[in-house]
């Protein structure tokens, strides 16, 4: 499923330090949250077992026939993580109804498909025990969270916002209503409370728009968007904040004006791309430039869980409504007071000439027009952008150094997107192409760290979509899980090179929150249906079939305080295990 520097030197005891986990109690070996911990880095103090059975195996989404039936074929739905601690597993399980409608042909006859295709789902979220062997179901809390309203022609385009509860030791916080969020006694899974962090009546035009994160004291961090049901994705948002919550049910919230205050005024306008396919290949001249749009409000990126550095600097990732080039890193302070903003604009240097070859003849298919500017991205003529996609779940990851990675969209590489890496003070400092849909995994070793991402090639077009010769598909592949060194050089790739005549350069890695064990073993899905484990050097250690499932939806995994492997793979949770 497509989209669809200088070396930093540091020491063994600053590595340490920095990869203590969270204080609470156990946290080390509980997954407790998106990533794992605050910082989001997918690495557990925990050695895994070898997945060598299936010890269970559980649908958690009955509707992912629809769900792929509406997309062409792809499960465009972003899934939690297995949650885990002690012997108990948390996960979202769906009911409810789906409504099949079409809504991509809906938009080309120029019809509308409801206000929200999504709105008859319920999202539940289920203890599970373990006993007698088996995983079984202790209770089950029905949350009465729903997505952000889908849009056409610009949004969502059919991809399913993420539903995410966090655990912290005494209560599970799950999503709820209208920006409200529940805290619910684990033991029981009643509810214990309600948290309106805005007072008064719910207003149903807020929705809860992130995974909850949650810091080492117990503290609960989401973003919250205030949209209109009509034209939610072409009209600006009316609010949107970032929200903390105390154990104590105390809220603070900020506003995203507030805490990005050198952004465009939302009436302005925003430099954009060009449009006009008739004009390629891109770009349009060496001096020409994309008309701008209308910027709209500062919000946040949908499905970006707020990471918390040790330190207590919360990271979150800021883009304006009506134009997703216009985005920010925003560190905030732990009194939800801005503390700097990095802007993700003309960033890369690395577009015609590198990325995209400049053409040497007419019509080069996949080429940047003859003379182009070296280094430019084609499609704005200018350094290239990161484009903050609300079709992802990409969310910052802080390193043991305190510098803060980001994925973000760019489409001049063939939708792969880039990493971005900033320092703890806001300084860009560096970055590799892949950064789409994913929050990379840390691994600390030998008084550095490296970073697991998926690097997948998806045989799009470089830049381009129209039909034009110059907007050729290329050959899908190579399929890589690629460990970076600390300053985003490659230090090993291990490829997914199953051949079986439809697909002769593999399939695509379908994980969006790799994991990694404490002897540095990496886990991550296939869309062959293959959980991989991998060897640090990027050798396979194991491997085993769990479903096969094209198209499939990218999804994180976690592993038990014991070791067991939770996986996922076309709506059903696997567990894994010797």
């Amino acid at each position: 499923m497509g989209p669809r520097t200088v070396p930093i030197l540091l020491s063994l005891v600053t590595i340490l330090l920095a990869s203590v986990a969270a204080t609470e109690p156990g946290a080390d070996k509980a997954w407790l949250q998106w990533a794992q911990n605050p910082q989001h880095t997918g690495f557990i103090q925990i050695t895994s077992q070898p997945p060598n059975s299936k010890l269970a195996e559980i649908t958690y989404d009955p509707f992912v026939r629809g769900e792929q039936r509406e997309d062409f074929g792809e499960l465009l739905t972003h899934y939690q993580v297995p949650l885990t601690e002690g012997n108990s597993a948390y996960m979202e399980f769906k009911t409810g109804k789906w409504i099949l409608c079409h809504p991509r042909y809906a938009w080309l006859k120029g019809a509308a498909c409801g206000p929200n295709t999504w709105d008859q789902e319920i999202w539940n979220e289920k203890r599970l025990d373990w006993q007698h062997g088996k995983l079984v179901e202790t209770w089950t809390f029905q949350s009465d969270w729903k997505p952000e309203p889908n849009g056409y022609p610009r949004g969502l385009f059919g991809w399913e916002p993420v539903f995410h509860p966090v655990l912290t030791h005494h209560f599970l916080y799950v999503p709820g209503f209208a920006g409200t969020i529940w805290k619910v006694d684990k033991s029981s899974g009643k509810a214990i409370s309600r948290i309106n962090p805005f007072g008064g009546a719910v207003d149903s035009h807020r929705f809860v728009s992130s995974p909850l994160s949650a810091d080492s004291q117990g503290n609960v961090y989401y973003n919250v968007m205030k949209m209109t049901t009509k034209n939610p994705w072409g009209k600006d948002v009316s609010g949107a904040w970032l929200v903390k919550i105390s154990p104590d049910d105390t809220a603070a919230v900020a506003t995203y004006k507030d805490l990005v205050p050198g952004a465009p005024d939302p009436k302005s306008h925003c430099p954009f791309v060009f449009t006009d396919g008739k004009t390629l290949p891109w770009p349009p001249s060496r001096h020409a430039k994309p008309q701008p749009i209308i910027c709209g409000s500062q919000r946040p990126g949908l499905n970006v869980a707020p990471a918390i550095a040790q330190d207590g600097t919360i990271y979150t990732i800021s883009v304006a409504h009506l134009d997703p080039m216009a985005g920010y890193l925003v560190a905030v302070n732990p009194d939800l007071t801005p503390k700097w903003q990095a802007s993700l604009q003309k960033r890369f240097h690395d577009g015609c000439g590198f990325i995209v070859p400049i053409a040497k003849y007419k019509n080069q298919p996949n080429a940047c027009r003859g003379g182009a500017n070296p280094g430019v991205d084609p499609t704005t003529n200018d350094w290239g952008s990161g484009w903050v996609g609300d079709q992802g779940s990409s969310s910052p990851t802080v390193l043991p150094d305190g510098s803060i990675l980001m994925g973000v969209v760019t489409d001049y590489n063939g939708s792969r997107g880039h990493l971005m890496k900033f320092s703890s003070a806001g300084d860009f400092l560096a970055s590799y192409d892949f950064g789409w849909d994913e929050t990379p995994a840390v691994y600390s070793h030998d008084g550095t760290y490296s970073i697991v991402i998926k690097d997948n090639h998806y045989g799009v077009p470089l830049y381009c979509a129209f039909n034009s010769p110059i907007c050729q598909p290329l050959p899908p592949g190579p399929f890589d899980i690629t460990q970076l060194s600390a300053d985003l050089k490659p230090e090993w790739k291990f490829k997914n090179t199953t051949i079986d005549g439809q697909h002769p350069n593999g399939y695509e890695w379908c994980i969006n929150a790799p994991v990694i064990g404490a002897d540095g073993l990496v886990h991550v899905n296939s869309e062959d249906g293959n959980l991989y484990v991998l060897n640090q050097g990027g050798t396979l250690k194991h491997k085993i079939f769990l479903k096969h499932a094209e198209a499939a939806a990218y999804t994180p995994l976690s592993l038990g305080p014991d070791g067991k492997i939770y996986t996922q793979n076309d709506g059903v949770l696997f567990v894994l295990g010797k």
